[in-house]
C-alpha cells in the first residue's frame, strides 16, 4: 500500500473509493463474460463483424478489471477475490445470452453498456477534486465505454436497416 498514494486524497476516505471501486470490478468481470459467450454464441446476418467486435470488447472490459484491481490494491484494499460475489457486488446486471440472434445480443450488449457509462460518471463525479488517480482511471474507463456503446449501436443499426432492405426487396 503506498502512504503517500493514499494521503493525496481530499474529502473522501480510500475505504470508500475501494467499496466503489469492487463493485465496479465486478460489473467488469461479468460484462467480460457477457461479451465472451455472446461472441460465441451469437447467430445471424452479419455475425463475423459482431463476433469481431464482441471479442474486443471483451478484452477491453478484461484490462478495466486490471486497472480496477490495480487501483484497489494501491489504495490498501482488496479487490473481490470469489466469482461469486461478482453478482452480489455488481452494478449492472448480468444478461445471458438466452437469445442469440444478432440484434437481441446486440440490445444486451448496448443496454449493459448504458450502465457502465452511468456507473462510470458517478464514479467520475465522486472521485473528481478528491482523488486524482482514481478519477483519471475511470474517465479512461468512461470514454471507452461511450465508444463501445458508439459501436454497438452503429452495428445494430447497419444490420438493421440491411434487414429493412432484403425485407423490402422481397415484398
Amino acid at each position: 500500500m503506498a502512504r503517500k498514494g493514499i494521503s493525496i486524497l481530499k474529502g473522501i476516505e480510500a475505504d470508500e473509493v475501494i467499496a466503489l471501486l469492487n463493485k465496479a470490478y465486478a460489473d467488469e468481470w461479468l460484462a467480460y463474460y457477457q461479451y465472451f459467450i455472446e461472441a460465441k454464441v451469437v447467430k445471424g446476418i452479419m455475425k463475423d463483424g459482431v463476433v469481431a467486435e464482441l471479442e474486443q470488447h471483451a478484452a477491453d472490459e478484461l484490462r478495466h478489471a486490471t486497472m480496477v484491481a490495480d487501483r484497489i490494491l494501491q489504495l490498501g484494499g482488496e479487490p473481490l477475490l470469489h466469482p461469486k460475489d461478482w453478482f452480489s457486488y455488481a452494478n449492472c446486471a448480468y444478461e445471458a445470452p438466452s437469445n442469440p440472434d444478432v440484434l437481441k445480443v446486440l440490445e444486451q450488449a448496448i443496454k449493459g453498456e448504458q450502465c457502465a457509462i452511468d456507473v462510470y460518471s458517478r464514479l467520475a463525479e465522486i472521485t473528481q477534486g478528491k482523488d486524482i488517480v482514481t478519477y483519471d482511471i475511470v474517465s479512461q474507463i468512461l470514454a471507452d465505454e461511450v465508444e463501445h456503446e458508439e459501436d454497438l449501436q452503429a452495428l445494430y443499426e447497419d444490420i438493421q436497416e440491411f434487414i429493412d432492405q432484403i425485407k423490402g426487396n422481397i415484398q
